[in-house]
């Protein structure tokens, strides 16, 4: 009886002992280079098939080491050092490097005194996240802007968004936006980028004209327009006259020959889906609108 007694004190010995260091201990989940490699084919697909001019893609791991890194053709040299530095900042902070551009850009320039070895404050570095848990970061450097960097890192680091069933994911708590009307009436004094397009398929503008525009041709985005103040002439299809592509997915012309013609006034909407020529032909007087870019 003894015996037994001295061996169950002794099993719930252990089992305290295993219980307690399970409970000072978690499980962590590790980017492996086979993942890293993955990111990297992610970013390069999305890469080509937005015919990006050029782009180096590094892929750090959570400690922000160098773990994979690939040049496309025609980027500059210092692209690949500028990518890393943006995988590096993008995991070591658990934020997208937009996020740290914004706050400098908007008056914080304090934070430029960190050393530049853990701080890359320019768009493109996004965290790279499996279950939930921050496991590396992406860089991208060397596109054809600072927003198609960020386009190209978000889709490598989308890479695992797959390998998780949605019915095993908890609800996505976002923030709800809010603008009072004294930053919506600024931002239409001007127009403006109300919301940009930074982790969202979606941007909205606050758009204001006093006269005709260009004619324009957006590759990827459906705009939905929303006329709040005057009215204006539209033509939407047709062909854009001296057209230019400004980046690869813009076009931009001097007027359209042909397609239909449509006069937009208060409280009406209009949506003219991507690829889709637009040009606003006539404004009479100060126009203003919505525009919800959709990709």
């Amino acid at each position: 009886m003894k015996i037994n007694l001295r061996i169950t004190i002794a099993a719930l010995i252990v089992l305290s002992a295993t219980v307690l260091a399970n409970a000072q201990t978690v499980e962590k989940k590790a980017l492996t280079i086979d993942g890293a490699k993955k990111v990297i084919a992610g970013a390069v697909a999305y890469a080509k098939k937005n015919n990006a001019p050029g782009g180096v893609i590094a892929v750090v791991d959570e400690g922000g080491h160098l773990m994979a890194l690939e040049r496309l053709d025609g980027t500059f040299a210092a692209g690949a050092t500028i990518s890393i530095g943006k995988a590096r900042t993008a995991v070591l902070f658990k934020r997208p490097t937009k996020v740290f551009e914004d706050i400098i850009k908007n008056g914080r320039t304090s934070m430029v005194a960190l050393p530049d070895a853990y701080f890359t404050p320019l768009q493109g570095g996004i965290p790279i996240a499996i279950d939930g848990q921050i496991v590396g970061g992406v860089g991208v450097s060397g596109a054809a802007s600072a927003q198609q960097d960020e386009e190209i890192a978000i889709a490598g680091a989308n890479v695992f968004s797959g390998d998780t069933k949605t019915s095993d994911m908890g609800p996505v708590n976002k923030p709800v936006l809010f603008f009072d009307a004294t930053q919506v009436n600024a931002s239409f004094s001007t127009g403006a980028v109300l919301l940009d397009g930074t982790n969202r398929n979606y941007m909205v503008h606050t758009s204001r004209r006093d006269k005709p525009g260009l004619a324009e041709v957006h590759a990827l985005d459906t705009d939905i327009i929303y006329v709040m103040q005057g009215s204006a002439t539209v033509v939407t299809g047709g062909t854009v006259a001296e057209a230019k592509g400004i980046t690869p997915n813009e076009i931009r012309g001097a007027r359209i020959e042909g397609g239909d013609t449509q006069r937009l006034s208060k409280g009406e909407v209009i949506i003219v889906p991507a690829n889709t020529p637009h040009w606003f032909k006539e404004v009479s007087g100060e126009f203003l609108y919505y525009t919800i870019k959709v990709r």
